[in-house]
């Protein structure tokens, strides 16, 4: 009835966790904790935040605490990586768990250091589940973990290490961590390229079989390159000094080699060969990027490597795949773009011919040979699978970085073009050839080839007077035979009318209408001719009023913009007037529909989106590749949309100034505003110098009339004054010739004089020019002993200088040797005190090994032997709770049959066994007291013993004297249930004191102390029943 059941209760998962988590926390023994992660490791997978939320701080500190110990340090690294990778049918899965766990390591520095020192250990398992834990850490937090990574000691340089690791899991999962620690950061990327990455890179890919036989490895180390080498021009000046373009033209040479000597190779190996192909041109391409400072040195290096020619045959080849040939043909379009040098040196390269029916050449064993432009031009336009849309599109890229930025060669290849089009030769190459005389059968079957042809064109010609110039002279028909005389621009024009009336696919409409409008722009003379045939203004303004235009908005936004150029670059001496085709797209156009159309074309997806949309064939869509404009052709498009929308509201008087080659056509704006502003003002001028001249002539007349009268009374006052003057001459005439005599008698005296100082002033001069050639000699002299001395100065500073430049250097050798020897001495002395810092670090760690178990040893036995006198004190408590039973119900008998007569004795003993009661109570939180004392000496595990042996004993002796004054009623056998209450509550305070103390209590030991107190209860009703029957007796 009183019994307590002993069976344990069943724990839960996260009771469980949490159990083991604090076992981990707790234990001292090694064993212990390894347990302990065991167990959460099995949880890990399923219940990844409970084990994390309890156990991560745990497993970090285990891995610190534990390091040395290989297969703890390799459960723990498996238990974090289940955290980061839990199952998918887990409930506690999400993704703020990696984030946490990311967190955790992160936020301190050391946990990520920790992750470092165990890539020192030679241990397969730590190094692998280490770069792993890194990767999962990177993943989730990338920021965080670059700085911590790249502030931690030695943290690059141990990455970078791992790569020289010949296990190919643990060198595999070091290139993907740097390749992710890489993407984005510069300055990890320039410390791992100085750990001498490179060449660890290049040796791993000479290793995994190179360009030819490599696999997944080589392709990951072309990625970990090509992060290294993005946009960081430090690093890529570093590889091309160091001398690795070279290993790259080796890498490629020695797969061409390879090719050409394979009979065959597997779908699957050929498929990774084109990802190790593309990858490895990709990183090509990294350093030719357009734009780039450092892309003319980078141009000239694989240049002078043979890169550019390796690149070409790879091109070329017959056995590569499209895609690669087509990634192959724009890195060598990079290689020479804007380089005038290397421009002028690839058309002189040979490759192998790239049509199928080409015949192999007599003399040798290959492909028939061809020169680089004839075979860029066979694959832009002797090709017509639509499959090798990509190739062609590469190989125009080609052509035009031949002659981007080029005149001379602009000129060169439009007069070849324009020579084999004039000789009549069926040249199937010639760009000329298919725009002027199309087939109509092969650009319905094939738009692209005109197109291409197109592009090529318009880069001829775009932005070159030159070119526009020379193309302008190409015609046909001869005047002298009465033959009319068409240019290659009318030509042009009636090709694109027929295909708006012949519904002609929109990327041959789009070719002529590039053309057009590139050749038109800035250019009068072609403006000119391009109006003299009036069906070509008509035929455009008629597309653009068609609702049903072939190519709709984008064809009829060209028509409208190449009317727009054509009115703003025209001229009142055009074929048709600038003021007479103004009114007539006004009239027919009208300025809103004009408008309209160009800001349709304007807001087109294909114009908008030009710029993010890749141009190449989608291999997922059916038909034509969605390629409408070229690159260029868009930003001029874009430059000058503003302009051309606002032509019309431009006066038709009000005409355009365009400078060709120096030379200025049209009328200047400017000029005219000027001598109009001159004109005006002249006229100011002389409406204000009309009016002063009447002003004048009224001063004038009073003027005349006052110089009459003026002129009458200085008449009279003239003669008198007139006579008065001959009175006063003839007395002046008189005294005049005085004078004179006196005069010359004076000059005469005064030449005498001046002939002796004549003489004397030549004596003077004589005597100076004699001064003057002496002071000249003496002057001469000096000069010569100061150049000896001079020269002599300069031997002997420089003779000193040798000196003390030979003893700098000597002293500076003597203080750089010194240097490596002291340094060399401080290295080895630091050494060896690491050594004997390590020695007694391991000393300590085994002492401290040594303590722990010796106590865990002690504890354990104080333990068992307590457990034991428990089990014996409770089996006899059992045994004395039976007897006291069948004692009570005697005594109940007993009871009702004394129960009048023994009243006031009942009274009295109850009294005297409450009082008891108090005193046992009191003793027993005496016993609590001393318990607890116990449980925390346990280190002292005999004395401790000891003392739980004479506690018991006294406890014992306590109850039954107190069991001997109670009294045989039910009273007293409720006021033994209370004690019993009160033991328990005891019990339940010993358990938490203990686990305050930090010793772990289980169920188990729970039991034994509620059956130790049910022994002290059963000893009290033993003892009491045996009072009980002493006195009946």
């Amino acid at each position: 009835m009183f019994s307590i059941s002993t069976t344990p209760a069943i724990q839960s998962v996260s009771e469980t966790i949490s159990v083991l988590s604090g076992r981990l926390a707790s234990s001292t023994l090694l064993e212990h904790r390894r347990a302990s992660i065991l167990g959460l490791r099995s949880f890990a997978k399923d219940y990844p935040a409970s084990v994390a939320s309890e156990a991560l701080r745990g497993l970090i500190g285990s891995l610190s605490k534990d390091g040395e110990d290989i297969d703890t340090v390799k459960i723990v690294l498996e238990t974090l990586l289940m955290l980061f990778s839990p199952n998918k049918g887990s409930p506690e899965a999400s993704d703020e768990i990696e984030l946490w766990l990311a967190d955790e390591f992160t936020q301190r520095l050391e946990n990520i250091t920790l992750l470092l020192d165990f890539l020192d250990s030679g241990d397969f398992y730590g190094r692998l589940y280490s770069l792993q834990l890194l990767s999962a850490i990177l993943s989730a937090r990338p920021e965080r973990t670059e700085e911590c990574i790249f502030t931690a000691p030695l943290g690059i340089s141990r990455l970078v290490s791992i790569l020289d690791d010949q296990r190919e899991a643990i060198r595999n999962e070091a290139v993907s961590l740097l390749t992710y620690l890489t993407l984005t950061s510069v300055d990890i990327q320039k410390l791992v390229a100085f750990e001498n990455a490179f060449e660890r890179i290049l040796k791993i890919v000479d290793a995994e079989g190179s360009l030819s036989e490599g696999g997944r490895a080589v392709e990951d180390c072309l990625i970990l390159l090509a992060n290294l080498l993005r946009r960081n021009p430090t690093n890529q000046s570093l590889f091309r000094e160091s001398g690795f373009i070279k290993r790259l033209s080796e890498l490629l040479g020695s797969l061409l080699q390879f090719q050409s000597q394979e009979t065959e190779i597997a779908e699957w190996a050929l498929a990774q060969r084109n990802r190790i192909l593309y990858a490895f041109l990709s990183v090509l391409r990294l350093f030719i990027t357009p734009g780039s400072a450092a892309t003319p040195q980078n141009q000239v290096a694989f240049w002078k490597h043979g890169l550019g020619f390796n690149v070409l045959q790879l091109a070329f080849s017959q056995e590569v795949h499209s895609q690669i040939k087509a990634e192959a043909l724009l890195t060598s379009g990079n290689m020479i773009e804007k380089n005038s040098e290397l421009q002028e040196s690839f058309a002189s390269l040979m490759v192998p011919s790239p049509l199928k029916d080409a015949k192999p050449a007599e003399d040798s064993q290959g492909p028939e040979k061809v020169y680089v432009i004839d075979g860029l031009l066979d694959l832009t336009l002797g090709l017509q699978d639509p499959s090798a849309f990509d190739v062609r599109f590469s190989a125009c890229e080609c052509l035009k970085a031949y002659f981007s930025d080029h005149s001379e060669v602009k000129a060169h290849f439009l007069g070849r073009a324009m020579m084999g089009y004039q000789s009549d030769q069926d040249e199937t190459t010639n760009v000329l050839t298919m725009l002027l005389n199309p087939t109509a059968a092969v650009n319905a079957s094939d738009p692209y080839r005109l197109w291409f042809a197109a592009v090529i064109v318009f880069h001829l010609l775009y932005n070159n007077p030159t070119t526009k110039a020379k193309a302008l002279e190409l015609t046909e028909g001869d005047h002298s035979t009465g033959e009319e005389v068409v240019t290659s621009i009318q030509t042009m024009a009636a090709h694109l009318i027929t295909g708006l009336r012949r519904d002609d696919d929109t990327r041959i409409l789009v070719g002529y209408l590039m053309i057009l409008l590139g050749w038109l722009y800035e250019d009068m003379d072609a403006v000119n001719d391009f109006l003299t045939e009036g069906s070509n203004v008509q035929g455009l303004i008629q597309a653009v009023l068609q609702p049903n235009t072939p190519g709709g908005e984008l064809v009829q936004g060209l028509c409208a913009m190449l009317l727009g150029v054509a009115y703003e670059f025209s001229t009142k001496d055009s074929p048709i007037p600038r003021a007479t085709l103004h009114s007539i797209l006004l009239s027919r156009l009208e300025r809103d529909r004009y408008l309209d159309r160009l800001g349709n074309l304007r807001s087109h997806p294909i114009i908008r989106e030009f710029d993010v949309t890749p141009q190449k064939l989608d291999a997922t869509a059916s038909g034509l590749p969605e390629v409408f404009f070229d690159a260029v052709f868009i930003d001029f498009f874009k430059d000058n949309y503003s302009r051309i929308a606002r032509a019309l509201d431009r006066d038709p008087s009000m005409e355009i100034s365009v400078v060709s080659n120096g030379v200025q056509k049209g009328i200047s704006r400017e000029l005219v505003d000027s001598l109009r502003n001159q004109v005006e003002e002249k006229d100011r001028t002389l409406e204000d110098l009309k009016a002063s001249l009447a002003s004048l002539e009224e001063k004038l007349n009073q003027e005349r009339s006052e110089h009459r009268r003026t002129k009458d009374n200085t008449g009279a006052e003239f003669n008198k004054a007139k006579n008065a003057s001959e009175t006063q001459q003839r007395v002046h005439e008189a005294e005049l010739r005085k004078l004179q005599s006196q005069v010359a008698a004076k000059e005469a005296e005064n030449e005498r004089q001046s002939v002796n100082w004549k003489k004397q002033l030549a004596i003077k001069e004589g005597d100076a020019e004699r001064l003057n050639a002496n002071w000249k000699k003496q002057i001469a002299a000096k000069e010569a002993d100061l150049q000896k001395q001079l020269s002599q100065a300069r031997k002997a500073a420089e003779a000193e200088t040798e000196k003390l430049s030979a003893r700098w250097k000597q002293q500076m050798s003597a203080v750089e040797s010194d240097y490596q020897h002291k340094l060399s001495q401080a290295l080895k002395a630091a050494e060896i005190a690491e050594a004997e810092a390590g020695k007694q670090t391991a000393e300590l760690r085994q002492q401290m090994k040594s303590i722990e178990s010796d106590h865990q040893k002690q504890l354990a036995q104080a333990r068992k032997v307590a457990e034991t006198e428990v089990e014996r004190v409770h089996r006899r408590s059992e045994a004395e709770s039976a007897d006291l039973k069948a004692t009570i119900s005697r005594l109940e008998v007993d009871l009702l049959k004394a129960n009048k007569s023994k009243t006031h004795e009942m009274q009295a003993l109850r009294e005297e066994s409450a009082a008891k009661i108090k005193e046992h109570t009191a003793r027993s939180v005496e016993a609590e007291k001393k318990y607890q004392g116990l449980e925390q000496e346990l280190k002292k595990t005999q004395t401790m013993v000891e003392k739980l042996e004479s506690q018991l004993k006294e406890a014992k002796t306590q109850t039954t004297e107190a069991n001997n004054a109670k009294d045989s009623t039910q009273s007293e056998l409720d006021d033994l249930l209370m004690v019993f209450g009160d033991l328990e509550d005891k019990v339940n305070k010993y358990k938490a004191r203990l686990q305050e103390l930090g010793e772990t209590v289980s169920d188990a030991d729970d039991d034994d102390d509620e059956d130790e107190d049910e022994e002290d209860g059963g000893d009290e009703d033993d003892d009491d029943a045996s009072k009980s029957n002493s006195k009946k007796a």
